[in-house]
């Protein structure tokens, strides 16, 4: 009885052949176009097996596994949440999504002229099937920026501070500034302005957004500071303090990166802290802090002797298919 060699190649054939009823078994260095679901890929550049589940890639063969940060699983996923700078370690090359957000910008305080407006959101840098190799990777978990005190009426409050994974640095969100035509300063997000003669407060392309502006040197509008999803808004005269700029939706359903609301004086509306932890404007009193952990913009004080809101802390979260 005559028998057939076997080979690598009459495998692959034999596979593809009996995949080929219900699905298609690909070969190659990169993702293949157009998949349907039940498909498969062999990804030659890593060695490893993966199955379209009809929007992503899940790995099959040699399973990314890691550790670092805070360790949990959800809907499939398993996450690493870094609220503090450490090390990732990937035990073998695999595909993960993550997001690293920024520290806050403070928010403004004005005791003389005018109000304060608010501090903008920590610049947010979303990746998504990115193929990591096995190794260490240093995390830095930037803080937010504290809020102005009264007695630093007039100045512009301080940027958070950056956040950074594998080579992309989240840029710290924007303080915000007070009275005297103050503008609020550039960062991952832009803070708010206290002055109609002052340009808005510039984001990062690709990081968040600008602030708003203020009214006049002594009016009670300010700007809101900017968001991941938005822009800040302008304050106004009917109105009083913009609105922080809204924040950004991951993939764990989780709003993050809200500008602060700007501040104002009694008789008008402070601006609201922009969703994803963006700390509220005040009306003459404390502005709102910005969220932990979400990189939320402090909110502006109201026309007193009380501090600006401080940013929220950023975060760096990593996930990849359980």
């Amino acid at each position: 009885m005559s028998r057939s060699k076997i080979t690598s190649d009459s495998i692959d054939s034999t596979v593809a052949t009996a995949a080929s009823v219900n699905s298609v078994v690909t070969r190659s260095s990169s993702e293949p176009s157009s998949p349907s679901t039940g498909d498969l890929w062999f990804d030659t550049s890593n060695n490893v097996m993966n199955t379209y589940n009809g929007s992503t890639w899940d790995q099959l063969s040699n399973k990314f596994t890691a550790s670092g940060g805070t360790k949990t699983t959800a809907g499939g996923y398993t996450y690493h949440t870094f609220i503090s700078s450490g090390t990732f370690v990937a035990d073998s090359t695999g595909i993960v999504d993550y997001i690293i957000i920024a520290g806050g910008g403070g928010g403004a305080a004005s005791s003389a002229n005018g109000c304060a407006g608010g501090g903008g959101a920590g610049g947010m840098i979303v990746e998504t099937g990115t193929t990591l190799n096995q190794g260490s990777y240093s995390i830095v978990v930037g803080g937010g920026a504290s809020g102005l005190t009264a007695s630093s009426s007039g100045q512009t409050a301080a940027n958070g501070s950056n956040s950074s994974f594998n080579g992309l640095t989240a840029l710290g969100g924007g303080g915000g500034g007070s009275g005297d035509n103050r503008a609020g300063a550039n960062g991952g997000s832009g803070g708010g302005g206290q002055g109609g003669s002052v340009s808005y407060a510039t984001g990062t392309s690709g990081q968040g957004n600008r602030g708003g502006n203020g009214g006049n040197s002594g009016d009670p509008w300010t700007g809101g500071g900017g968001g991941k999803g938005d822009v800040g808004g302008n304050g106004n005269a009917n109105g009083g303090g913009g609105n922080g700029g809204a924040g950004y939706t991951w993939l764990d359903g989780v709003t993050r990166a809200g500008g602060g609301g700007g501040g104002t004086q009694s008789g008008y509306t402070a601006g609201s802290g922009g969703t994803g932890g963006g700390g509220s404007g005040a009306v003459s009193g404390n502005g709102g802090n910005g969220s932990a952990y979400t990189g939320g913009g402090g909110g502006g004080n109201g026309k007193s002797s009380s501090p600006g809101g401080s940013g929220g802390s950023g975060v760096v979260i990593i996930r990849y298919a359980t």
